[in-house]
């Protein structure tokens, strides 16, 4: 089977592009690298021994889209593509709504031209905004607090209704939580082209000594040792997050949402503290105010993922933390840098 990966360059793209491919599925990729590294997917050809289609455009272009597809008989597709930075989206929402939903509208209208109406979309924990309850469950209402998280629930609601109209859609929504980790050959991994947003790629940059100290937004909240409480989840599970769900759109006709997480809260210091006892490298840091809009405690109830789509997240956090590391370690100066200097 053929699945359109669009933005399978991406930090979490290239590792579902890896695991489709070890899966047994042909993969093509659409990527423009606003983002992202065409050497991402040149590494993951290496370490799944598989060639596969990659067209660098942009969802945007419609035209060229719609070359890529008369191209190729896709029987799904995985939308990845869009921008991301919460901060960013606060200081350019028109941009960010203009981009996130234009090339969402783009893909599915071409999509729906050529018959191919099974999708997987890339969604956020963030749509759920500040938490009325922890864990957060699916039926929680979506209540999103920034301009980013606003264009991801209101292309899930658009996705709903083009399933609702057309009963041969068949879509899974999946809310991320805290993606961290790599690739455990050290291959690929999270490598942001400008100040990293999250904050394991942060923490490894305190170790490595690309940054002085680590920033902790908030020292206060009403938490064990005051840090913000998150569900952090290897990267490697989410990828498998979507073979799973892939395999659930494909067979049955579907919209729906999935939460795709741990289930376990960890506060940053504690993140940290694994991070030193896994490296023995200790992690400066300096406490600062809260950030507008963070919440104290956030992480999933993932019961529906592994109820109906057989899935449930594997390795702990020790695995994140020795594999970023491994990633940091054997690429100190990212993707295309490393690549130059080899």
């Amino acid at each position: 089977m053929s699945i359109l990966v669009a933005g399978g360059a991406g930090y979490i793209g290239s590792h579902t592009c890896l695991e489709l491919l070890n899966a047994g599925y042909d993969v093509v990729v659409i990527d423009n690298y606003s983002n992202s590294s065409s050497e991402s997917l040149e590494r993951v050809c290496e370490l799944a021994g598989h060639q596969f289609s990659v067209y660098k455009s942009n969802l945007n272009d419609k035209a060229a889209l719609v070359n890529i597809f008369k191209k190729h008989r896709f029987d799904a597709v995985i939308h990845f593509a869009g921008w991301k930075a919460v901060g960013d989206s606060l200081q350019h929402p028109l941009t960010y709504y203009q981009n996130n939903i234009g090339s969402t509208l783009n893909l599915c209208e071409v999509m729906q031209q050529f018959g191919v109406k099974k999708m997987i979309f890339s969604s956020s924990a963030t749509v759920y905004g500040i938490p009325q309850s922890i864990p957060l469950i699916e039926e929680h209402a979506l209540v999103p607090i920034n301009p980013y998280g606003q264009t991801k629930a209101m292309i899930e609601q658009i996705l709903r209704d083009i399933a609702v109209s057309d009963s041969e859609w068949s879509i899974a929504l999946l809310r991320y939580f805290n993606p961290v980790g790599a690739h455990e050959s050290g291959r690929i991994g999270e490598d942001p082209k400008s100040k990293p947003n999250n904050v394991m790629p942060n923490i490894t940059q305190a170790a490595s000594g690309k940054l002085k100290e680590l920033r902790i937004f908030g020292g206060d909240y009403p938490t064990q040792d005051g840090t913000g409480v998150r569900d952090y989840i290897h990267v490697v599970d989410l990828a498998m997050g979507h073979v799973h769900a892939l395999e659930k759109v494909l067979h049955t006709s579907i919209v729906e949402a999935y939460n795709l997480g741990t289930g376990v809260g960890y506060s940053v210091l504690e993140l940290i503290n694994s991070f030193e006892h896994v490296t023995g490298i200790r992690i400066p840091y300096r406490i600062e105010e809260r950030r507008p809009g963070d919440v104290a405690i956030c992480y999933a109830d993932c019961q529906k993922a592994e109820r109906e789509l057989g899935w449930k997240a594997q390795r702990g956090i020790r695995d994140m933390c020795e594999d970023a590391w491994r990633w940091q370690s054997n690429n100190p100066l990212g993707y295309i840098l490393h690549k130059s200097v080899r």
